[in-house]
């Protein structure tokens, strides 16, 4: 019974000492922290950079479009319909006196589009088949697209504005009533700020840990620390507290100014937001952590970082462009992609709300991953100088 107890105690008392020990390598990370400004500058300078630039520099809205309109016979209905496209956000219309020089201003990318109206549009407007002539500019496919469907709506709008000062009804074969589900306005921004914080907690994550342990072999301390009575698990968790804390301040960060600044909507709660934000923490970190035990080197570590998280994640994991495009292989990879499903999460509880179908299978895949590279960092990780 007494050896029982002294066991007890033993095992206590190196529970006490590992606790020290741990609070010790994180008061020890956040002083290196502290002295390094590059740490500080990737958790909350970064972020502000990233959002600002793609919030306000990208956009996959397509507006203030220059077209040129050729008028063949002026009228009042010509006046009209020019005037609808005038009063548009969507057009920067120019006036072209032919089509010739449309056509010139076309080719020299001067406008994306010609809208003519030729000289018996009045008559067949008369008698209720009024068409115009569209020449919109393919090279960039999807802008024309959205060209293509902007004048069609712009089109639609005035002829039933029309029948309705004829006190006509719209004699069309289909009548479409549209609803949009989620993002009514139809903001690409909506869409994008949310992704975008996947993009930057992968910088954050992957980024400050890559170069940890890599920093610790380069200037030598890492043979002063494994001299220690300190054990692995405490060193990888000395290491990753620090950084997950800042990575949250700069989730937090991030989340204030979609909301705040960039008027995202956040339909769901702030509770599954960073449930799941911290499973996907912990799975960058992970992957981080892993590169810089592998690598040793602060510039190796660095570069693998960018090419095996920021990358896939910038290109793979659905924040521009659709992954149900893709090829099928593609498609494939993009289920290792741990952004992928960050991202789905971030569109469903900011646009959506919490949407449980949503949430769940990605969090249990966002588990997975963290646990795949937390227990592989593990594995690799050993206390001796080889």
């Amino acid at each position: 019974m007494k050896d029982v107890d002294d066991l007890k105690t033993r095992r206590a008392a190196e529970r006490g000492r590992g606790a020290t020990r741990l609070r010790g390598l994180i008061r020890k990370e956040f002083i290196q922290i502290r002295r390094d400004p590059s740490s500080i500058a990737i958790a909350f300078v970064l972020p502000v950079f990233l959002l600002l630039l793609f919030g306000y520099g990208v956009s996959l809205d397509a507006e203030h479009v220059p077209i040129a309109i050729v008028v063949d016979e002026p009228s009042g209905e010509t006046s009209r319909f020019t005037g609808e496209l005038m009063r548009s956000i969507y057009f920067n219309p120019v006036f072209a006196p032919d089509m010739t020089q449309a056509e010139t201003a076309l080719r020299t990318r001067r406008v994306n589009a010609i809208v003519r109206l030729r000289s018996d549009f009045a008559r067949r407007h008369h008698y209720g088949n009024a068409a115009i002539q569209v020449i919109v500019n393919g090279v960039d496919a999807n802008t024309a697209r959205l060209i293509s469907g902007y004048l069609e709506g712009a089109w639609t709008k005035w002829l039933e504005t029309e029948a309705r000062d004829d006190g006509m009804p719209l004699d069309a074969p289909v009548a479409i009533e549209e609803r949009v589900w989620y993002n009514p306005e139809i903001r690409s921004r909506d869409f994008l700020v949310p992704g975008l914080i996947a993009i930057i907690m992968t910088l954050i994550g992957a980024m400050l840990t890559a170069m940890v342990m890599a920093r610790e072999w380069e200037r030598g301390t890492m043979e002063s620390l494994l001299s220690t009575p300190v054990r692995i698990p405490e060193v990888l968790a000395g290491k990753l507290i620090p950084y997950f804390l800042l990575g949250m301040g700069g989730m937090a960060l991030s989340t204030a100014m979609a909301v705040r600044l960039f008027a995202v909507p956040l339909r769901g709660s702030l509770f599954a937001l960073f449930v799941e934000a911290t499973l996907f923490l912990l799975a960058a970190l992970g992957m981080g952590l892993l590169i810089s035990i592998l690598a040793k080197n602060q510039f190796v570590a660095g570069q693998t970082a960018i090419l095996v998280t920021f990358l896939p994640a910038f290109l793979l994991s659905g924040f521009i462009f659709d992954i149900t495009s893709m090829p099928r292989p593609i498609r494939i990879l993009t289920q290792f992609i741990p952004a992928r499903y960050f991202v789905a999460v971030l569109q469903t509880v900011f646009l959506a709300g919490d949407v449980a179908a949503v949430l769940v299978p990605n969090g249990v895949a966002l588990f997975l991953t963290a646990v795949f590279f937390l227990g592989l960092s593990r594995l690799k990780s050993r206390k001796r100088l080889d």
